[in-house]
């Protein structure tokens, strides 16, 4: 069982392949982890070192999960924060290519482009991703503005976001988990993650904890890739995250710390 999972890097902190890679690897799944940004940290502290990786350097480390055979060998391939155009450009290449290569690979699509009202990567990106790696993909995992930005509607309600997916996934046969939602009908108090396969919605709430640490979106992606590798259909993969994350947000907030406290990983159903 492998991932290979393409998204940012941090030293300190818990985004991208630095909350994705751990949590696929503590689900028994292997992950070939390919950095977009070395970054010390997360933009929201005071001060931020590194840079987003050169196109040339990212197309490298591709040609190099190519050569090693690591496309047969994935069951899952997931696309997170691109950092730049012509990385969007060249992640979007591979993702063609090894689609073409291995029928079975499922590709998991996270868009990665803004949250509360606020688009943070250059138009660029959103092109390559409105264009061409959402029409590659077998599921997605945009939050709430994403799919609103994606599509131009509104989802206050549920007939609004199933009409949402619905043009989101066009004539493709994309499954849709919309993340960080709150619907007209959500309970008071609540957060939603809702599934949007074939026109259904699966929908799973949790309270809406005080804190809000950043990575929790990377962090779902990758534990509903590693569910899927492991053979999971896409409803039990995307409950059992939710469930994972929950508790590492109850655990986090019973900590008190900024960062998610994701070592151990908890197991869903139990306490954390």
């Amino acid at each position: 069982m492998l991932v290979i999972s393409i998204q940012s890097q941090v030293v300190h902190g818990h985004v991208g392949n630095s909350a994705a890679a751990y949590a696929i690897q503590a689900e028994g799944v292997n992950v070939a982890a390919v950095p977009t940004t070395v970054l010390s940290n997360h933009p929201r502290y005071p001060s931020l070192h590194g840079r987003v990786l050169e196109t040339e350097l990212v197309a490298d480390l591709l040609a190099g999960v190519e050569e090693r055979g690591l496309v047969d060998e994935a069951a899952v391939l997931v696309t997170g924060y691109l950092g730049s155009p012509g990385n969007a450009a060249v992640i979007a290449d591979f993702v063609e290519r090894a689609l073409a290569r291995n029928s079975k690979l499922v590709y998991l699509c996270d868009p990665v482009i803004g949250d509360d009202g606020r688009v943070y990567v250059a138009d660029g990106i959103l092109d390559v991703v409105r264009h061409r790696l959402l029409p590659a993909a077998n599921l997605t995992t945009p939050n709430q503005f994403e799919l609103e930005l994606l599509t131009g509607l509104r989802t206050a309600d549920a007939e609004g976001l199933r009409v949402a997916c619905a043009a989101l996934a066009g004539t493709g046969r994309i499954e849709i988990v919309a993340t960080g939602c709150t619907l007209a009908d959500t309970p008071e108090g609540q957060l939603e993650t809702i599934l949007c396969a074939d026109g259904l919605l699966s929908r799973f709430a949790t309270l809406r904890l005080p804190i809000r640490p950043y990575g929790t979106g990377d962090l779902l992606t990758g534990l509903i890739a590693a569910h899927l590798a492991k053979g999971e259909a896409t409803e039990a993969a995307v409950r059992l995250a939710v469930e994972t994350i929950f508790a590492v947000l109850l655990r986090t907030q019973d900590a008190g710390t900024a960062e998610m406290r994701l070592v151990p990983l908890p197991t869903p159903g139990r306490a954390p």
